[in-house]
């Protein structure tokens, strides 16, 4: 009996545990609790990688758009230097900044210079997420690494800085300064297409820029800009072609010594000159009065050229009537070292005044040009200023392409004429007290005077584009 009610107690024990379900849980938990702790590990970690990542896009977002606002050769450390701020030190802690100027931009960018690129990658080990099997994207010393990356592409936005007064000398230093403490070019922007040097003043200039290196002009001061290409070369076309003759005889000059011949009646003037179309004067011409000009108009005004000669006011005035306009060519044989190619005045007392306004109108043959130097010239084409021999009372463009221009003087408006004076020159020296009378803004003035102004390009905000 004792083996049968063991035996029963066996199968009844049996058939309870069958029908059991307490600790299932507990056996599930142990089969699952290894793949639950890898799922949550590569969550954790993959979190990680994103959370780095978009920290990584954004110092590389930044990096980029310093870099472009830079604009200059050491646009890559600036870049490194800003993605340093933001912990990503290139060569430290498997971190790699790389920088580019030359990039290709993006398909469909509104761009059409290259682009400023920042890529940043950096290595992380791998933990749980191997249980999973993942390898990784390389290894070091045998250890699986996962490889992160972030790029940025900007581009730098320019814009278009008109300027009155620009030098074309594209060695040395074009525009300088020699103390000139209480020089006013405000409203003004200066260029150089090369070094801009200005000592003891900054010339209140609202930009001072310069191809090369800009050493203290302008109040915003840059360098490295690119060199502005003459405006104004192609209107020498329109210099009608020299009639005067050969021989020594054929181009008049001021006497020098006590018993040169004097200046034929021709070349003095006085009074009133009425001027229609183009009137060529051959050699010197030299006010013996005051003269006031007139022409028909003040768009298509009228043309003089002086061929192998300079217009001497000798202490008189030169003005230009109201409603009449007026555009002085300097032009002749540039071999002769004895011609003067440019406006003077020679006498001895009260300086002279130029008063004069330039043709508006497109169709005039030097649109807004009050004084032109014949850009084949390059001997007797200097011109030193001094404001009062004579004064400069101009409404217009002065091209002196060649001349070397030492500055000592202000620059008036002309009385009939419009806000507007641009100066084009080989090199300009500027000493002491030197003006340029206020126009602001002086596009604006110039776009009434008829003058298409030169424009540099300067960078500006970057912008980022991907």
């Amino acid at each position: 009996m004792s083996d049968r009610l063991y035996l029963s107690k066996i199968v009844t024990a049996s058939l309870r545990l069958r029908t059991e379900q307490r600790g299932g849980v507990a056996v599930m938990m142990g089969l699952l609790f290894p793949v639950l702790l890898a799922g949550l590990g590569l969550g954790f970690e993959i979190s990680s990688w994103y959370l780095r990542s978009r920290a990584m896009q954004n110092a590389a977002d930044a990096a980029v758009m310093a870099a472009a606002s830079n604009g200059e050769d050491n646009f890559n450390v600036e870049a490194a230097a800003v993605a340093a701020h933001y912990g990503y030190v290139d060569g430290a802690s498997n971190v790699s900044v790389a920088a580019s100027n030359d990039a290709p931009c993006p398909e469909g960018a509104d761009v059409t210079s290259s682009c400023y690129s920042v890529s940043i990658s950096s290595i992380v080990p791998l933990y749980l997420s191997q249980l999973l099997g993942f390898a990784g994207d390389l290894k070091s010393n045998g250890v699986a690494q996962k490889l992160l990356t972030s790029a940025a592409v900007a581009v730098q936005t320019t814009i278009q800085q008109p300027l009155c007064l620009l030098t074309l000398s594209k060695s040395g230093t074009g525009l300088r300064t020699n103390g000139a403490p209480n020089s006013d070019f405000n409203g003004c922007t200066v260029m150089s297409n090369s070094k801009a040097s200005c000592n003891g003043s900054d010339l209140k200039a609202n930009y001072g820029l310069a191809a090369d290196s800009n050493d203290g002009c302008g109040v915003k001061k840059k360098s490295n800009i690119k060199a502005v290409d003459d405006p104004y070369a192609k209107l020498a076309i329109n210099i009608p072609a020299d009639t005067c003759g050969t021989g020594e005889n054929a181009y008049p000059q001021e006497p020098k010594k006590p018993h040169d011949p004097p200046l034929p009646a021709t070349n003095t003037w006085s009074g009133t000159q009425s001027i229609s179309g183009v009137k060529q004067m051959c050699g010197d011409v030299q006010l013996t009065g005051d003269v006031v000009i007139t022409t028909p108009d003040s768009l298509i005004g009228a043309v003089i050229v002086i061929y192998n000669g300079q217009l001497d006011l000798n202490g008189k005035k030169l003005s230009t009537a109201a409603g009449s306009a007026v555009t002085i060519v300097f032009s002749g044989t540039s071999s002769n070292m004895n011609y003067v190619h440019a406006p003077t005045d020679n006498s001895t007392g009260q300086g002279g005044v130029f008063n004069i306004q330039a043709p508006s109108s497109p169709q005039a043959l030097f649109p807004g040009i009050a004084i032109y130097q014949d850009p084949t010239m390059n001997n007797g084409v200097d011109i030193t200023y001094k404001g009062n021999n004579p004064a400069w009372d101009i409404t217009g463009g002065v091209y002196l392409p060649n001349s070397n221009v030492t500055m000592s003087g202000d620059v008036n408006k002309s009385s009939n004429g419009a806000d507007c004076f641009v100066m084009i020159a080989n090199t300009v020296l500027i000493n002491g007290t030197s003006n340029i009378y206020q126009q602001s803004p002086y596009a604006a003035g110039c776009k009434t005077a008829g003058l298409t102004v030169p424009t540099a390009t300067i960078p500006s905000r970057s912008q980022l584009i991907y």
